[in-house]
């Protein structure tokens, strides 16, 4: 993967530009990527989840395969990653300005540390269950036991670079892979059919709208921020079309497929969706003698997971600014995972609540500057434009967009009034927009159409609409 990036060694890249010559990437590198990191047992609680806003069926499913083609947005993101050859928020540093893009930036960082802190907790609560098959112990000391090996394990492999997460990647998707099949065989025949089938059809704006927001949020929405992560080692030779659907069916393969079966799982253990402990539910539906496949597998899929939060998370601190090595920004997100999972696991032992509230209220901010950086590539970086001296600081680099800043403002101020959590509830967010999610919707169509009036009213001159610079 590069002079700077060998597997098994502390990746010596930061944020800077990667160079032509050390771009050795491949396409087939972003399939296995996206594959293992979406083969986690959440994937089945979405598919509960989905059954839980009152669908049929069909509703479910038309649910679930519309709300993982958000990965489609994770797959432009990722071309970006070739074009720029930079992370993904350095990237939009260019659409925000050096110091505008801090905000949109600390959302996507406290996102990405929080579906880290969900890997290790769930998988936490895995270890736990194994650890407690062979061992009388408390449930504290299995709590500690369990954690160290999470945390040690997550933060051993995101030490050591995107070259070893590819090899770790492609290992885990044949591996884990092999192993969520088995446990697939094992659940689908539990599946409560005629109830399935008799299910009337639910209400599409208070049921079918909030399924495919969450599954959208929780999905493709909330891996766009590090889409280019992934890509800015590959070289500008590959192909636009091989990488986008390189990434999105990467990551749309496992996640369907794992969502339908939480879906028909849901029918025989109805409580999937809101267990303070999914990973009993589904334990619960399996043979006795699956238990530690499964516990093994669970855990080792949220590994991988967490492995690519926990990269991009510190990538996302550097842009923010803070002056340390990309390799010592784990110990930051480690304390924040330490805190997180004692605080689920052994005082709240409650999953769905914080869970539920954490997609939405970030997924708005998520939301609106995945729209405005979408309109930005689409419109603006057509030729693949990402000037060095918009990226870094320097003289010519500009400090605020005000065109873009404005726009996510506005959409994250809209969104939020529309929202309802079980943490936070809008004044707006009545009538058909209680509990519908419409929030997310909202949050990500204002952006993008606010976002090029913004930007025009602030141009300066003719040069900067075809270079893409834009703002005040």
């Amino acid at each position: 993967m590069g002079t700077g990036n060998r597997p098994w060694h502390i990746e010596e890249h930061g944020i800077e530009l990667v160079r032509e010559n050390e771009r050795q990437g491949r396409i087939a590198d972003l399939f296995w990527i996206w594959f293992a990191g979406n083969i986690g047992v959440l994937a089945l609680v979405y598919g509960g989840i989905a059954l839980s806003f009152g669908l049929n069926f069909w509703q479910g499913l038309l649910a679930i395969i519309l709300g993982s083609a958000s990965f489609l947005l994770v797959g432009l993101f990722t071309v970006a990653g070739r074009d720029g050859g930079a992370p993904m928020m350095t990237l939009s540093r260019a659409v925000f300005g050096l110091f505008g893009n801090i905000l949109p930036n600390f959302v996507s960082w406290l996102s990405l540390v929080g579906w880290e802190t969900i890997s290790v907790i769930t998988g936490t609560l895995a270890l736990m269950a194994l650890l407690e098959m062979f061992a009388h112990i408390s449930t504290m000391v299995a709590a500690m036991v369990a954690m160290a090996v999470m945390l040690g394990l997550t933060i051993a492999i995101g030490l050591l670079g995107q070259a070893t997460l590819v090899v770790v990647q492609t290992w885990a998707s044949y591996l884990f892979g092999l192993l969520t099949l088995a446990v697939i065989v094992l659940l689908v025949p539990h599946t409560h059919w005629q109830a399935l089938w008799n299910r009337p059809a639910g209400p599409w704006l208070k049921g079918f709208v909030p399924a495919l927001s969450i599954v959208m949020a929780g999905t493709g929405l909330s891996w766009a921020n590090a889409a280019a992560d992934y890509s800015r080692y590959i070289p500008r030779s590959a192909s636009r079309r091989g990488i986008l659907w390189g990434a999105t069916l990467g990551a749309m393969i496992p996640l369907v497929i794992l969502m339908v079966v939480g879906m028909l799982l849901a029918t025989k253990e109805p409580t999937l969706a809101t267990s303070s402990n999914p990973i009993l539910v589904i334990q619960k539906a399996l043979p006795e003698w699956m238990s530690v496949p499964y516990l093994i597998t669970a855990a080792g899929g949220l590994v991988v997971e967490a492995d690519l939060s926990l990269y991009s998370s510190g990538l996302n601190l550097l842009n923010m600014f803070v002056p340390l090595p990309r390799y010592k920004t784990v110990i930051i997100d480690a304390i924040i995972m330490i805190a997180g999972t004692i605080y689920v696991v052994l005082v709240a032992q409650n999953f769905f609540g914080p869970f539920e509230s954490f997609i939405l209220l970030l997924g708005v901010g998520l939301a609106a500057w995945a729209g405005i950086f979408m309109l930005d590539q689409l419109l603006y970086r057509s030729h693949g434009l990402y000037r060095q001296q918009d990226m870094y600081p320097n003289s010519q680099a500009r400090g605020f967009r005000w065109g873009a800043i404005s726009a996510w403002v506005i959409a994250v101020v809209v969104g939020l009034l529309f929202t309802t959590s079980p943490f936070f509830n809008g004044p707006l967010a009545t009538g058909i927009f209680a509990s519908s999610s419409l929030e997310l919707l909202i949050a990500f169509a204002l952006g993008a159409i606010l976002y090029p009036i913004f930007s025009r009213l602030g141009r300066v001159n003719a040069n900067d609409d075809k270079r893409g610079s834009l703002g005040v």
